[in-house]
């Protein structure tokens, strides 16, 4: 509805103007001849349009209008300033003060009704947009407070760094959005000890669920008929539990490994998750995934690899969002050029590679707010025996 406020210290201005819009549909018409009672009334009245004159006894006319507009309940109501003078001084002195319009009083009864209605609308449209930019800084509000909320519960599902039976380090870096990354590590008995990073397609809180699960499955040990010290056998276990139908549509990779302390063995399966890191040399060996995304289709049986850890070895695995890195240029980073980083961290600055490559890749990316998580989890072997 259009809720006209009329200003004016002469009673017979109000009685014209109110007769001007009487017979108006959808039209609240209320007259203050007192300027004093002027911001009070607006207040109550809760006008879409003032209209004002600008000579009266008691209070400047500019002064009112100035008033009006750092009064908070009507500082962006539309104000049409009534006005015997037809002078541009006068006019620009209106429009200097927060007036929106200027009419010689009093106006042609067709012309004040189509400026009213024009004003009223356009306050309306403003009342209706700044109502949905509340409405969705609150909706982002309440987001923002999930997404931190599903990142703390991630985070307080991941194991603690420690240095026992081996040096076990990890860096969890979100991006913008809740993703699917999940890392762990366990020790499944006195002599193994279970090591695997994840990564669920997408993002949301979906893709978080899907990776929580995952994780709980594996720390708990709850696959049917599966040997948790056989990677091949979890993998399958894995796939065959977690089809991609019965979960959103999301599948997700995985490095899964187990170590076993007394041979110095390593044992891993891996399901369409980059290659992760072996140093104990020179060049750094790529210890590969081999088989499908999880939950995409069934597979007979998932490759397992295994290989002897020499003293001071040191192993990394971590989700795509370290390695695919879209360049300012255009160009995306190349594997290769990550592995060539990886060394160069690992022989220059051995104590912090995971907190390097993180400074490095942000600096790649131009951004500190990455395109997708970044993962890593750093394993480091004893020395001696």
């Amino acid at each position: 509805m259009t809720r006209v406020l009329l200003i004016d210290d002469q009673p017979v201005i109000g009685e014209a103007v109110r007769r001007m819009l009487a017979a108006e549909p959808g039209l609240a018409f209320h007259f203050c001849p007192d300027p004093t009672a002027a911001l009070r009334t607006a207040n109550q009245f809760q006008p879409t349009v003032i209209l004002q004159d600008l000579v009266m006894p008691d209070v400047d006319g500019l002064t009112l209008v100035r008033f009006l507009r750092v009064n908070p309940a009507t500082r962006d109501v539309p104000l049409i300033v009534l006005s015997s003078k037809e002078e541009a001084v006068t006019k620009a002195d209106a429009f200097a003060a927060g007036a929106n319009d200027y009419l010689v009083k009093l106006p042609d009864p067709v012309e004040l009704l189509a400026r009213i209605r024009y004003h009223s609308r356009g306050y309306q449209n403003l009342l209706e947009r700044n109502a949905a930019t509340a409405e969705l800084a609150k909706n982002r509000k309440h987001l923002a407070d999930e997404i931190a909320a599903g990142e703390k519960y991630v985070r307080g599902l991941l194991p603690r760094p420690t240095s026992e039976p081996l040096g076990l380090d990890w860096r969890f870096v979100p991006c913008t959005s809740m993703g699917g990354d999940a890392v762990g590590y366990h020790r499944l008995d006195a002599d193994h000890l279970a090591l695997y990073l994840l990564d669920v397609t997408g993002h949301g809180l979906g893709s978080a669920l899907l990776s929580v699960t995952v994780v709980n499955v594996i720390r708990g040990g709850t696959l049917p008929a599966t040997d948790f010290k056989h990677p091949g056998q979890v993998l399958f276990g894995l796939n065959e539990a977690f089809p991609c139908e019965k979960h959103g549509e999301k599948f997700f990779t995985i490095w899964y490994g187990v170590y076993q302390l007394s041979t110095r063995t390593l044992r891993w399966s891996g399901g369409g998750h980059p290659a992760a890191l072996l140093f104990a040399g020179a060049a750094p060996r790529e210890l590969a995934s081999q088989g499908p995304m999880l939950g995409m289709m069934p597979w007979p049986e998932f490759e397992v690899s295994e290989c002897a850890v020499p003293a001071g070895a040191r192993l990394y695995v971590f989700s795509d969002g370290a390695q695919e890195i879209h360049l300012p240029d255009g160009r995306d980073w190349t594997v290769p050029e990550f592995n060539e980083t990886m060394t160069r961290l690992v022989e220059g600055s051995p104590d912090e590679v995971m907190d390097g490559l993180h400074r490095h890749i942000v600096a790649l990316h131009g951004d500190p707010v990455l395109d997708d998580d970044l993962t890593l989890l750093e394993v480091r072997f004893p020395d001696g025996p």
